[in-house]
């Protein structure tokens, strides 16, 4: 399983890449992998908000509907269009192509309370 070190997550299985004041996010290859085919995906929340685990959008695989929650807080900027036609890119890309939102960070101190990958991949083995 694919778990890169540059990257951040959470118990909700998502990841979080930072650039500056900004951070992708999208679901883990572990993830995708508990989810099967990913058939849709629906992400409203552009230009919005949000505070930490608040839903920011769902995905929807073969078998079940699932809500995503941010990992930090922050501001929608960008949602990923490419998924609106392709969302098995997900499937395909977890960590590249397959990102779910950019946002702006609201609070810098939250990423403290997201997992390393050493600390990801003990979660997932637990």
């Amino acid at each position: 399983m694919n778990i890169p070190e540059n990257l951040k997550y959470t118990k909700d299985h998502e990841w979080v890449r930072v650039e500056g004041d900004e951070a992708y996010v999208g679901i883990t290859d572990y993830a995708q992998g508990e989810l099967g085919d990913i058939v849709f995906i629906e992400i409203e929340t552009e230009g919005e908000t949000l505070a930490k685990e608040e839903v920011f959008g769902t995905i929807e695989a073969v078998k079940t509907v699932s809500d995503m929650f941010m990992p930090i807080a922050g501001e929608v900027l960008k949602v990923n269009e490419k998924l609106e036609d392709s969302p098995e890119v997900v499937n395909k890309d977890p960590y590249g192509d397959g990102w779910l939102v950019k946002i702006k960070l609201s609070d810098n101190a939250e990423l403290e309370d997201l997992l390393d990958a050493v600390a990801y991949k003990s979660l997932l083995e637990a």
